[in-house]
C-alpha cells in the first residue's frame, strides 16, 4: 500500500492566453435556458461584478466555470485548457449552502484549502500550516482561529471561505454572492480583503445583486440575464436601455438631486438558480 496520496499534476496554463475563456457558452435543463450564447475573456489580476436578477445564470456561469457543470453548447478555457483538473480555481458557495452547525473551527475549514494541493490522507507539514496562518492573518481572523464556524458573523463566514481559497492557492476566486445579508461595515471589510487581493494577482469573480456597490467598487461589470447584455466598465453597462432589457419589469428607475441614475431591482425570485 502507498504511503500517503497526492492530487494529480494540476493542469499547466498557457500563460499567452487570457485566464479564462468562454465561446459562446449555452447551459440548458430540458427545454429551459439558463445561459445562452455565453462569450468573454478575463485577464489575470481582473476583478470583475456579474449583476443581474435572480435566476439570471450567475450561480450556473460560475459552476460551469469551476468544472461542477459541463456547458450544454460552447467552449470554457481556464488558462488555455478545460475546466476540469485546475486547483487554481476557487468556488466560494452562498452561506444558504453551508452547514453551519458542522462541528469544524474556522481554522480546520481553511485548513481543507490544502488539501487539493496535498492530498485528503498527506499530513499536513510546517509549510501548509504557514499558509494557513498566513491566509487568517490576510483576512484578519487569526484571532478566531479556533471559534466554531456556527458561530461567526456573516462577514467573518466569508472571510473565512477566502481565507481557505488563499490556503488553496487560487488565482480564479468565483464568489457567489458573497454580500448577500451583511451590514455595510461586514461589506467595507469584503472589499478590504479585495484590495489585498489585488496586490497578489488574485482574478476575482463576484456576483451580486447591487448595481450601486458594483459600480463603487469595480472597474469592469458584466450584465446577466441568461445571456451577456453588457461587458465593460458601470458607466458603460449600466445604462437605462441596457438595464431594461435585463430586469425588463422588475427595474424601477428614477434619478436622484445630482442627476446620478438610481436603480432598484424589485424582481422577488423566480427563474433557474441550480
Amino acid at each position: 500500500m502507498k504511503r500517503g496520496w497526492r492530487i494529480s499534476a494540476a493542469e499547466k496554463h498557457d500563460e499567452n492566453v487570457p485566464l479564462l475563456w468562454m465561446d459562446r457558452v449555452s447551459v440548458r435543463y430540458g427545454d429551459t435556458a439558463a445561459l445562452e450564447d455565453v462569450s468573454f475573456s478575463v485577464e489575470k489580476g481582473e476583478q470583475v461584478a456579474v449583476v443581474g436578477p435572480n435566476g439570471a445564470g450567475k450561480s450556473t456561469l460560475f459552476k460551469i466555470i469551476a468544472g461542477v457543470l459541463d456547458p450544454s453548447e460552447g467552449v470554457v478555457k481556464i488558462g488555455g485548457s478545460g475546466p476540469r483538473g485546475h486547483v487554481c480555481v476557487a468556488y466560494l458557495p452562498q452561506r444558504n449552502d453551508v452547514d453551519w452547525t458542522f462541528p469544524v473551527t474556522v481554522e480546520d475549514v481553511v485548513a481543507m484549502g490544502r488539501v487539493r494541493r496535498i492530498g485528503w490522507f498527506h499530513r499536513a507539514a510546517a509549510r501548509d500550516r504557514r499558509i494557513v496562518a498566513d491566509c487568517l492573518a490576510t483576512v484578519g481572523l487569526s484571532d478566531l482561529a479556533t471559534r466554531q464556524i456556527g458561530m461567526l458573523s456573516g462577514g467573518q463566514q466569508q472571510r473565512m471561505f477566502i481565507a481557505r481559497a488563499l490556503a488553496q492557492e487560487a488565482e480564479l476566486m468565483l464568489m457567489d454572492e458573497p454580500l448577500s445579508g451583511l451590514d455595510l461595515p461586514s461589506q467595507e471589510e469584503i472589499f478590504g480583503v479585495l484590495e489585498k487581493l489585488k496586490t497578489r494577482g488574485v482574478t476575482i469573480m463576484i456576483a451580486m445583486h447591487d448595481l450601486s456597490l458594483a459600480e463603487r467598487n469595480f472597474r469592469r461589470v458584466f450584465l446577466l440575464n441568461r445571456r451577456l447584455v453588457g461587458d465593460g466598465a458601470p458607466r458603460e453597462v449600466f445604462v437605462p436601455e441596457r438595464l431594461m432589457e435585463a430586469y425588463g419589469g422588475h427595474l424601477r428607475m428614477v434619478r436622484d438631486e445630482s442627476g446620478a441614475l438610481v436603480v432598484s431591482d424589485t424582481c422577488c425570485g423566480g427563474g433557474i438558480t441550480p
